[in-house]
């Protein structure tokens, strides 16, 4: 049984490439591994590894300047949910590409998952899920508006476009982890819009302490690991991950005449050449081959990959595109 934590804090760091090698060398003593996004605003990440490992390395992180509160969420995986560690430098943890943005100058009101399911039943309140198209296909709160952006860079321009819609309305969005809100949030009181919420430790708090009986989340939530989602009591979720898009997709899809282990699946059919095609076999073959003779084959990125173009603690785009803990 493996641990994952995920985890985020927006905190200033004077040099924050400095952090990385005494990071990287605990984890791989600590037979830690994952992905930890470092930049100016703080640290991002999920990682996963046997429970001492873990604790060393969270001990370390809270010893960093300002992570003393540091806040994390745990659940376990059956299998080692990553290939490999990576500590890597970014300009944001989670990209918006709004420099404006400074969740450490005020968020929206936190909400905690027992008081969630009143707030976003009322009527004059608008939710909103920040997280990213594919994330929301296989799962969501009921009623939520999904912006169906492809990275959360692409939220900004969403809202320019959409805030109209929710005049009058209080707004409570959410994420995975919490990592985009406290973005999202942020960037809304720079918009004028005074009255804004979001749910507290994100979805995945959610899972963790209301009971599916009174749950008013639909479907699994996407994790960026190995386990690809989750659902309630963060139990590991049915889906698998199409290795040519990323996407999550269901054993059964695995069955459709679209499936081609590594090349495609029913979403990324039509957006790849034959070239891409060959060279997606090619890679899948020596996976396969590699894989026959005991090795690891390094040309699969992790599952955590998405969230570097995607959240990873929201690992969320640990994660350029979204959030690693988010």
């Amino acid at each position: 049984m493996y641990i994952v934590a995920a985890l985020y804090h927006f905190t200033r760091f004077d040099d924050p490439d400095a952090l990385r090698p005494a990071l990287r060398t605990l984890c791989a003593e600590k037979d830690v591994t994952g992905s930890l996004l470092i930049a100016h605003e703080g640290i991002n990440g999920t990682i996963a590894g046997p429970r001492n490992g873990i604790d060393a390395v969270l001990a370390h992180i809270r010893a960093l300047p300002g992570c003393a509160d540091l806040e994390w969420k745990e659940s376990t995986a059956s299998a080692q949910p990553f290939g490999r560690m990576k500590v890597r430098l970014k300009r944001e943890i989670v990209t918006m590409g709004q420099p404006q943005v400074d969740p450490l100058a005020g968020t929206g009101h936190y909400v905690d998952p027992q008081d969630w399911n009143a707030l976003i039943s009322a009527p004059d309140v608008a939710v909103i899920d920040t997280r990213n198209d594919y994330e929301v296909a296989i799962g969501t709160f009921e009623n939520a508006v999904d912006p169906e952006t492809t990275s959360f860079r692409e939220f900004p321009a969403w809202w320019a476009a959409n805030k109209d819609r929710f005049h009058n309305k209080r707004i409570a969005m959410f994420c995975t982890g919490g990592i985009r809100c406290e973005k999202s949030t942020n960037y809304l009181l720079g918009e004028g819009v005074d009255d804004v919420y979001h749910l507290k430790g994100g979805i995945l708090k959610y899972l963790e302490e209301v009971p599916a009986e009174d749950s008013l989340w639909q479907g699994e939530c996407f994790v960026f690991d190995g386990r690809v989602s989750v659902g309630h009591g963060l139990a590991e979720g049915p889906h698998q991950l199409c290795h040519a898009c990323r996407r999550p997709i269901l054993p059964e899809d695995r069955d459709r005449p679209e499936f081609e282990e590594g090349v495609s699946c029913h979403q990324c059919l039509a957006e790849t050449s034959p070239a891409d095609k060959a060279r997606f076999r090619e890679r899948q073959k020596q996976i396969a081959l590699a894989k026959a003779r005991g090795e690891k084959h390094l040309g699969r990125a992790d599952t955590a990959d998405t969230a570097d173009t995607a959240d990873t603690a929201d690992t969320a785009d640990t994660a350029d595109t979204a959030d690693t803990a988010d």
